[in-house]
């Protein structure tokens, strides 16, 4: 579902898709080939509440993203499955494991991953090429391995959307 919030509608970019049991409102823009999953929630509310997703960047089933201030999500991200985002800044080429959390503030620099059901504590600033894990969540560099996992992460998500009913990506 798709609605307006105090007059601010979602706006999607060609070939955005948004899966009609996931819950987009509020100031929020998706990129091309961007996608929301089933029952993932998007909320930008309040009068700075703005969430921005690049192109190419995916919110899996069952995540919330929830923002009273600005969230800009870069290109080529993968949040995976009950994800909860409260953060600032997600950059390109990210990965956020599954029931992982993000709180108010936090900023991920490029190339992170963030291990599933790590916390993120409020105002953490994660530079680029980390891993993050535990909870409270701790960074470490980033290995080769996972670093080459993080340039494909976001491959391939958006081609699912032509095996769905209609088939077509919202316009």
């Amino acid at each position: 579902m798709i609605r307006s919030w105090n007059g601010n509608k979602p706006v999607l970019q060609q070939n955005a898709y948004v899966n009609e049991m996931a819950y987009v409102s509020g100031r929020v823009e998706l990129g091309e080939r961007a996608t929301v999953w089933p029952a993932a929630v998007i909320r930008a509310e309040g009068p700075k509440g703005s969430v921005i997703i690049d192109h190419d960047s995916h919110v899996q089933d069952g995540s919330v993203i929830h923002s009273e201030q600005p969230l800009h999500i870069s290109h080529h991200v993968n949040i995976g499955h009950a994800v909860v985002i409260h953060a600032k800044r997600i950059g390109h080429h990210c990965l956020i494991g599954n029931n992982a959390t993000l709180l108010e503030g936090v900023e991920l620099g490029d190339y992170c991953l963030i291990a599933s059901n790590a916390v993120v504590l409020e105002g953490t600033i994660v530079p680029s090429e980390s891993f993050v894990v535990g909870v409270p969540a701790t960074i470490k560099p980033l290995r080769p391995s996972q670093r080459e996992l993080l340039e494909i992460v976001a491959e391939g998500i958006f081609e699912n959307v032509s095996g769905y009913e209609d088939g077509q990506p919202n316009s």
